[in-house]
């Protein structure tokens, strides 16, 4: 027995992939005396680490103006669930350059070939395969409000 099949056996069910500039929705258990409740973590994807033993991300959020930083492990058995909001347009690895900038500053594109992925899912697809005009024509709309609040 190996140590790469024992840590193999601990990597977390259907965690979806997360890469930095994602913004997730984090479901943990949190333990308070004799007490257990879920609580959410909603925030931008700081850095992202994959390893044998299933790896660990950190979550950015502010709140009341202080950034609050909290790093999970994959394979804890605390996770509860991940939940991939939007996906950011990144060029790096670590976005530890987010610390030092405004929450207005900090806010980063969508990702263009998820917004096309994002419209399929929404789409009515008829009988020979084709976008019904109302679904095309929202998604349309939707795209424009996004411009209009960027700018």
């Amino acid at each position: 027995m190996n140590a790469k099949s024992v840590t193999k056996s601990k990597v977390k069910r259907k965690i979806p992939q997360i890469s930095p500039g994602d913004t997730v929705k984090v479901s943990f258990k949190v333990k308070e005396a004799n007490k257990e409740r879920i609580q959410t973590l909603s925030g931008l994807v700081v850095r992202a680490r994959k390893a044998a033993s299933g790896g660990n991300f950190t979550v950015r959020r502010v709140t009341s103006g202080i950034g609050v930083e909290h790093t999970f492990p994959l394979s804890s058995p605390s996770l509860e669930k991940v939940e991939v909001v939007r996906h950011g347009k990144v060029r790096r690895a670590k976005l530890y350059y987010i610390r030092r900038l405004s929450t207005r500053e900090a806010r980063l594109k969508e990702r263009r070939e998820e917004m096309a992925e994002k419209a399929a899912t929404l789409e009515d697809i008829g009988e020979e395969g084709e976008i019904e005009e109302p679904v095309a024509e929202q998604v349309a709309e939707e795209e424009v409000e996004e411009v209009k609040k960027a700018e």
